[in-house]
């Protein structure tokens, strides 16, 4: 049998038939089967999204009327709102968390600054952030690692079918919050944002597992869930409703998954999707004004990382546009840059990762001591301004967030720098886009503000806590907008503050490399539709330069940790070979009445999750095909012990004694195991007949399809398994069994080492200097 495992697909070569070197035919397949989830190794599997057709399940969907079909799509529409609900008071429970303990984090160090105590307020500055981030980093390395980071590389491959183990359990959830609250409150230079997107695809998985056995929760209604169709739908809602609860962003929610995360997408899911972030809108509204009545302590009765840079007089004209030309140049190129260091220092932090668990933790405390340094240090070196007589607010700001923070200065005078860096991410952010504030920065303090966000926010995310990079990002991307608008002045109509959004967006256009979902989603963030044609522009320019260079961050994260996603094309390369140049073998098949010792036999010792079952004809020479068995059902079979005496076919008899119930997937990692199973001699000699718990209908490819169509199909369809039969019929029934791990370059080029030399590379600019210290 071919090897069934994941795949990955990057650029290769277009070849020349002319020129083509000979194929050299290798006999193994040696590429890996793991990936670091979160901050652990583990194995992966592919999902089954297709449809297994067998007997058993065509009798289950006669069976049901128009009772049980009303109550699947009431129940699926009622988990969408359950989804949007949970979601959105979680998103609103964080920020709460965040702004309260960071806020009465700041507060007791400025009233000791006050009094000039710089020691003490030192020591509670660093030793509150240490614990917290020691806090976060502990529970998220030995309770649940697959919490680390932002979360998003792990939702997308799942979504594209790689199933990794622990990413939606319920302890990952919980980390996944409490890390995310702790870590951003300990000023760790990390966003809610990614976190937020992971711990909505929990949320979802977890209603749309279809209940829990282990806790009593097997409501009949649910099991119509318990498949990964299903699943992957409410996965998808879910990812968008964590940015819409992450911004306050319901349409960017759903475009961001359309966009970004979903590798497919239809009509009905679009709609529920938007469903979903709607209730998170609307319950996010209903809970914000809540602290209008100032009932939510430090958090305000604002919004919800709500950056309202509306102007009425905000006009701009054909002068304006060069300036923004740039800005989307320089975003593409520091976007480019930002993903060739991270990468690098992802692959630095990989080596302690494979250590024990206390070297990460020592990794997130050094981080964290490093990080509570500079935000105290490097105030000091900007010098006190006088505060404006026309300012919006107090200033001085003491004892709250504002654009004034005092520091070390004395009465009357504010520390520009102070309000940037000694603050959480979302108020510095506040403070970039506010309006009517041209003269609040210095030059200097902007430029280092940027560059200290700029590398810490690199340092920051490889660590052991929820890390995301959406806000890092941001507050990076205003800080240099708001530099470059310094530098232009009275030459252009725009503001400050405007100029900070656009320089936001071209950061995150050049390193997450979106365009309509970040439009949107920054639109809504800032309440300006008058900056769209802007935002627009500079996107479509970040992107553009920014891909001259590298990847996407986030597809980059994915290749590093090993995660084997299919992306949407079929490299030009691919179809100059056919899927018999990569299937490889031996291939193991079950005849449609087997022994049972052959089939334990065989699930022993592979780990194929699939396996071809062939029927003799007594009217043919030779073997034909008839469908595929899983592994998953087989060992039910043997599990309930459905065995004949005697090799001749059950037909439908052998249906009574099973429910859907039995075939239902468990949730993820809690397959049953053929090591579990104990039969005994005389059982081992007996037959099953699997012909009515086979898929009689599988996905089939004839051997001399161009690799690049196979592809698309496998793709597409969402499949696990392509059976590659024969041309010509008097061979065996079948050649092989496609899988992910098949369409993989490594596997391609271990098969063909000959076509290296030929391999097609995406032109792309390089980094020469950088790489000489790399």
């Amino acid at each position: 049998m071919s090897t069934q495992a994941n795949a990955d697909e990057e650029s290769q070569p277009l070849l020349d038939p002319q020129l083509e070197p000979p194929l050299n035919r290798s006999l193994s397949n040696v590429t890996s089967q793991v990936a670091i989830v979160g901050s652990k190794v583990c194995p992966i599997e592919s999902l089954d999204y297709e449809i297994i057709e067998n007997d058993f399940f065509k009798q289950d969907w006669r069976t049901r009327g128009m009772i049980q079909i009303f109550q699947y799509i009431f129940t699926k529409w009622l988990l969408c709102f359950l989804i949007g609900l949970i979601v959105s008071l979680i998103g609103f429970c964080n920020n709460l968390a965040v702004e309260n303990i960071a806020g009465v984090k700041f507060v007791i160090t400025s009233n000791m600054m006050l009094v000039n105590r710089y020691g003490t307020a030192f020591l509670v500055f660093f030793g509150s952030n240490f614990v917290l981030t020691l806090f976060a980093s502990v529970i998220t390395a030995y309770i649940a690692p697959a919490a680390a980071g932002s979360g998003i590389p792990e939702v997308k491959a799942y979504l594209n079918g790689v199933d990794a183990p622990g990413i939606f359990t319920l302890k990952t959830l919980i980390v996944k919050i409490v890390g995310s609250i702790t870590a951003v409150s300990g000023s760790l230079h990390v966003g809610k944002a990614g976190p937020m997107v992971h711990t909505g695809a929990c949320v979802a998985a977890l209603l749309g597992q279809g209940g829990s056995r282990k806790y009593g929760l097997t409501w009949r209604w649910l099991r119509y869930f318990k498949n990964d169709r299903d699943r992957r739908d409410f996965v998808t809602c879910g990812s968008a409703a964590g940015i819409a609860a992450s911004f306050r962003a319901p349409v960017g929610g759903v475009l961001f998954s359309l966009e970004e995360m979903a590798s497919w997408w239809r009509s009905a899911l679009l709609w529920r999707s938007f469903f979903t972030t709607a209730v998170v809108a609307i319950l996010l509204r209903a809970l914000i004004d809540v602290c209008f009545s100032g009932k939510c302590g430090l958090f305000g009765t604002g919004g919800l990382i709500m950056f309202d840079v509306t102007s009425q007089n905000t006009t701009y004209h054909i002068k304006d546009v060069p300036p923004v030309l740039l800005l989307g140049v320089i975003g593409g190129l520091l976007g480019s840059l930002y993903n060739f260091l991270l990468e690098k220092v992802l692959r630095v932090y990989s080596f302690i990762h494979g250590k024990r668990p206390i070297y990460k933790i020592l990794l997130a405390c050094s981080i964290s001591i490093f990080t509570s340094c500079l935000l105290f240090g490097l105030p000091f070196l900007a010098s006190c301004q006088p505060c404006p007589t026309d300012a919006s607010e107090a200033c001085p700001t003491i004892g709250r967030s504002g654009n004034y923070k005092k520091f070390q200065c004395s009465p009357g005078h504010y520390n520009d720098l102070a309000s940037l860096i000694f603050n959480t991410n979302d108020d510095a952010i506040k403070n970039l886009f506010s309006k009517d504030t041209d003269t609040e920065f210095q030059y200097s303090s902007i430029l280092i503000f940027f560059a200290t966000c700029f590398f810490l926010s690199i340092f920051s995310y490889g660590i052991v806590v929820p890390a995301g990079l959406f806000v890092p990002v941001i507050v990076t991307g205003a800080s240099y907008g708001r530099f470059v608008g310094m530098l232009i002045g009275s030459h252009s109509n725009l503001n400050h503050g405007l100029f900070a959004v656009l320089g936001a967006a071209s950061l995150l256009g050049g390193s997450m490399r979106m365009t309509v979902s970040l439009c949107v989603i920054i639109l809504e963030l800032t309440n300006n539709l008058l900056l769209l044609p802007l935002i627009m522009v500079v996107l479509l320019v970040s992107k553009t330069v920014a891909d001259s260079f590298n990847g996407n961050v986030y597809d980059i994260i994915m290749k590093l940790k090993g995660f084997p996603y299919l992306e949407a094309h079929a490299e030009p390369y691919m179809r100059q070979l056919t899927v018999e140049d990569v299937v490889t073998g031996p291939l193991q098949l079950f005849h449609g009445i087997e022994k049972v010792g052959n089939i334990v036999h065989v699930l022993r010792t592979t780990g194929h999750h699939g396996f071809p079952v062939i029927d003799e004809r007594s009217n043919s020479e030779s073997p034909v095909l008839f469908g595929l068995v899983l592994r998953a059902h087989l060992i039910v079979l043997l599990k309930k012990k459905a065995f004949l005496t005697t090799p001749v076919p059950a037909g439908n008899d052998a249906l009574i004694h099973f429910s859907a119930g039995d075939f239902e997937k468990r949730g993820s990692g809690n397959c049953e195991k053929i090591e579990e199973i104990e039969l005994t001699e005389e059982e081992m000699e007996m037959f099953i007949d699997l012909h009515p718990f086979s898929n009689s209908s599988p996905y089939t490819v004839v051997e001399t399809m161009s690799l690049a169509k196979a592809l698309i199909l496998f793709r597409e369809v969402g499949l696990r398994h392509l059976l590659v039969i024969p041309k010509i019929s008097n061979r065996s029934p079948v050649v092989g069994i496609l899988t992910r791990h098949d369409f993989m370059p490594e596997h391609i080029l271990g098969v063909h080492p000959l076509l290296i030399r030929s391999r097609w590379k995406r032109i792309r600019f390089r980094f020469p200097l950088l790489l000489k210290f790399f």
